[in-house]
């Protein structure tokens, strides 16, 4: 098969890498991929957000299967763009990507369906939204309802942070019209934990937890990211959070999203909070996380085309999905100064350490060559991975291995993986 890739960061890489291990894998192309899945992929420099232009290139390469990663092309209507020119496509159609890419659609689906979740309200009108957090209990949680990069989430602890964020979202538009409408819900408490699952519209198989470190700095400080690391599986995802999950969450979201006449197929991301009072769902993705594709996908058995091939067939049912019993940990490595101001283009030495390593992993996520060298080329650079029989092993050599690697300005949270 012919296999077209959608993205150029870290979970594309670990895509790349997962589907490279196929026997049905051909070839791969990438669009429009980093330096890291050059190696593994046939580099197209197009954009993710230029529909008509990738589905001229899958036509004309007879692509079998495209693959999409980031949640921008999901959210725009990509699938619906390709399934159109006759292109078989792993994601879900737009219709159902509003599953991430509106908050206030989340959760008044949520509401609806009984799915449990944090109380909220919904706001369109900023003085509407000042007028409501007067009375409302601190701390609260402010979300902008379309897309911003994982950042579009402000925890205020007072009053006072709580009207500036109102402002910021609203008002000044730091994450443009992702804040035309807030969400305003209350602060939960609890452990969080990640759990990616495959679906094809009316099944659900979910893969092995995993749990993120979102904020910039250590002891959980600094600012959000996009995630500065990840370890899987989560030792707080017992059996029966498990058990409950799949009773109230899991089956009953994609009951939900079919009954709304939006069946989703692809990838349902469940960002969950363990509360006192159970678990609940904190948000929804409509993709692989990343850095969690980088700690699930090498721990997976199955040949990653025939889940895929399976979901979009509706026959997801027939699929076994299995997982290793070692664990995996992702230490981020950053330019200093991620997620606000940081230089990009410095040399990356020492990536080839990696080549013959079993269990180790260096996932690129801004990277790009300039000629012969590798440089830097975001905020997230690398994630460094590998496997281990329990979480301490697997975090021991994952922190070993951010030795191998050097660039100037590198940058990472020594704390991935502790668990407190």
């Amino acid at each position: 098969m012919k296999i077209l890739i959608v993205g150029g960061g870290g979970r594309e890489h670990a895509l790349a890498t997962a589907i490279a291990k196929s026997p049905q894998a051909e070839k791969i192309y990438c669009a429009p991929g980093n330096a890291g899945i050059a190696e593994l992929a046939e580099l197209v420099p197009i954009g993710v957000m230029e529909f008509d232009k990738l589905a001229d290139f899958a036509v004309e390469h007879g692509i079998d299967l495209a693959v999409i990663g980031p949640d921008d092309p999901l959210v725009g209507g990509i699938v619906d763009v390709f399934e159109k020119r006759g292109i078989r496509t792993f994601g879900p159609k737009k219709n159902a990507a509003i599953l991430e890419g509106s908050k206030a659609f989340s959760k008044n689906l949520m509401k609806k369906y009984g799915i449990p979740t944090a109380d909220y309200e919904n706001f369109d009108d900023p003085a509407k939204a000042l007028e409501y957090l007067e009375t409302a209990k601190m701390p609260i949680v402010l979300k902008a309802d379309g897309l911003a990069l994982g950042k579009g989430v402000l925890i205020c602890n007072t009053l006072e942070e709580a009207k500036a964020g109102i402002n910021t979202l609203m008002i000044d538009k730091k994450f443009g019209n992702s804040g035309n409408t807030v969400v305003i819900e209350e602060f939960m408490t609890g452990r969080e934990v990640s759990v990616l699952s495959f679906v094809d519209g009316k099944t659900i198989k979910t893969m092995s937890s995993a749990q993120d470190h979102k904020r910039a700095k250590d002891n959980d400080e600094g600012l959000n990211t996009g995630g500065m690391g990840n370890f899987s599986p989560s030792p707080y995802y017992t059996e029966e959070v498990d058990e409950f999950c799949k009773k109230h969450i899991y089956q009953a979201t994609v009951d939900a999203m079919a009954a709304e006449g939006r069946p989703f197929t692809g990838v349902i991301f469940f960002g969950l909070m363990l509360t006192p009072d159970g678990p609940k769902v904190l948000e929804f993705n409509a993709r692989f996380g990343d850095p969690e594709a980088q700690v699930v996908l090498c721990r997976m058995k199955n040949d990653i085309i025939s889940v895929m091939n399976a979901c979009i067939d509706g026959k997801l049912s027939d699929v076994d999905l299995g997982f290793s019993d070692e664990a995996a940990v992702c230490v981020v490595l950053a330019s200093d100064g991620y997620p606000e101001h940081y230089e990009k283009g410095y040399e990356i030495t020492g990536l080839e350490n990696f080549a013959g390593k079993e269990g180790y992993y260096c996932f690129h996520a801004g990277t790009k060559l300039d000629g012969t060298k590798v440089v830097t080329n975001g905020g997230r650079v690398l994630g460094v991975t590998a496997l281990g029989k329990d979480i301490a092993e697997a975090r021991a050599r994952a922190y070993d291995a951010c030795s191998w690697v050097n660039f100037e300005n590198k940058y990472m949270r020594s704390d991935i993986a502790v668990i407190r």
